[in-house]
């Protein structure tokens, strides 16, 4: 074994078919998965009378549309469920496989795809949606991809891709009480910015990443694309293949045991080249929250709000001065004691069960000060959340407990605060107008989210206990 190699060389390497005279590479592609906005995709396959190549292969789920109330409660919006219906009609049509609405494993795509073992590591996974970068923390090597992109996959299983560079993001020493995945991932972009990974493959890496627990590097991995990334990695490692034994996606007994061995040969070794690192202490990195309207504007939570009058450069300072004003924030203000209107638990970044448990502890016989609801990850997640009685926590705190999907996240499903609104939220975007019109959005911990509903403002969440 060429020890030189990095995880991502081996993929790569592995998925090859021929290049181009453009640099371009052609993949194959081991997991598709499609959702409601993947209907363009389908339409082009129709204008032009192809099939889906490999059906198989790729696997349909609703999330970003789907209502989380669906007690009959609120009358469901005929065109939201229309993209629900288009789905299961595109899916059914070609033969792919679906996780629809009704069904019991029914949730975000990037939840339900590695908790249910249909993303593996040294796979090349890709689907219409940035966030599919979540799937590298199993080691696979996944990826978002645009409408055309997703007509190519379905009706040939492969795609034309650039190679982007490798770069090695380190982290080492521990992390401190109450520093959670999302806070190394707000940390990092803070300080390398909203492109410092741009044109990069990231491998994590270092103690405390191998420290991390699974659905911590899904929530780190994720959030790779905010900071300009390709993709986001781990490289395969015991605690990979403790999680993903037994799941319905993978094989059993010997089979198992066999493919385990392969898994863990693709991990990157000491030796393995990268063409940039970045190194991180990790007992630098503390509760953070973002102030502004891109991920990269964020600061530990006892920090002040930047002055753009101490900007280096003017276009760094009207940057600044345009985020400010949409966060109705003031130069210098701080940002513990921040008052919020409403809080947000949920998304395929800070939706797993241990997400829900982290939010729990620091609500557990507590009221929230604000509106709010939890949206778990998926079905099998709420499931099991109330099997814990996690949910009884959430309401006995008074916020409502809801049905898995997108949410809150994409507001394109009813789903949505109202224009100068501030909520405390555990997505993985603050843009303008994410959440809705004129909304503002500061991210977080799913524990700094309890926090802040519990203060009903921004505060440390090591100052109200709870955490572990």
């Amino acid at each position: 074994m060429n020890r030189q190699l990095s995880l991502f060389d081996r993929i790569w390497a592995e998925h090859e078919i021929r290049t181009n005279g453009s640099g371009e590479s052609l993949l194959w592609v081991d997991r598709h998965y499609v959702h409601e906005g993947s209907f363009h995709a389908f339409s082009q396959l129709s204008e032009r009378g192809l099939a889906v190549a490999q059906p198989s292969l790729t696997v349909g789920v609703a999330d970003h549309y789907v209502p989380t109330v669906r007690d009959g409660s609120v009358a469901l919006d005929a065109s939201v469920m229309g993209m629900v219906e288009t789905l299961n009609t595109n899916t059914q049509r070609h033969g792919i496989p679906l996780i629809g609405l009704n069904d019991a494993r029914q949730g975000i795509v990037h939840v339900v795809g590695p908790e249910q073992g249909l993303s593996h590591p040294g796979m090349v996974v890709v689907c219409g949606d940035s966030h599919t970068s979540t799937h590298g923390a199993l080691g696979a090597m996944g990826f978002g991809i645009g409408a055309s992109e997703v007509a190519h996959v379905l009706a040939t299983q492969t795609l034309w891709q650039a190679r982007p560079n490798t770069m090695r993001i380190r982290l080492n020493g521990e992390l401190s009480t109450g520093v959670t995945a999302k806070d190394i991932c707000l940390h990092w972009i803070a300080q390398l910015g909203a492109d410092g990974a741009r044109g990069y493959a990231i491998e994590y890496d270092g103690p405390a990443i191998q420290a991390l627990s699974m659905e911590a590097r899904l929530t780190l991995c994720n959030m790779s694309i905010e900071g300009g990334a390709r993709c986001g990695l781990v490289s395969p490692d015991a605690t990979t293949v403790a999680w993903l034994r037994g799941r319905p996606g993978v094989p059993s007994g010997e089979a198992f045991e066999a493919v385990a061995n392969y898994w863990l040969s693709l991990a990157s070794t000491p030796e393995s080249r990268f063409d940039r690192t970045e190194t991180l202490d990790a007992r630098l990195i503390q509760p953070s929250v973002t102030w502004g309207v891109s991920p990269e504007e964020a600061l530990p939570i006892g920090e002040r709000v930047p002055d753009p009058a101490q900007a280096t450069s003017p276009a760094q300072a009207a940057r600044i001065t345009d985020s400010l004003n949409f966060m109705g924030l003031q130069a210098g203000q701080a940002l513990m004691g921040l008052p919020i209107d409403k809080v947000f638990i949920g998304s395929c970044t800070n939706a797993r069960l241990s997400d829900l448990r982290e939010a729990a502890k620091v609500l557990r016989g507590r009221r929230s000060q604000v509106p709010g609801f939890v949206s778990p990850g998926s079905k099998q997640v709420k499931r099991d959340a109330e099997a814990e009685g996690l949910h009884q926590i959430f309401l006995d705190a008074g916020l409502e407990w809801r049905e898995p999907g997108c949410s809150m996240c994409v507001g394109m499903n009813g789903d949505l605060l109202a224009p100068g609104e501030r909520c405390a939220s555990t997505t993985n975007r603050n843009f303008k107008g994410r959440q809705g019109q004129g909304s503002r959005t500061h991210l977080m911990s799913p524990a700094m989210v309890a926090a802040a509903a519990v203060a009903g403002h921004l505060i440390d969440v090591r100052e109200l206990g709870g955490v572990a």
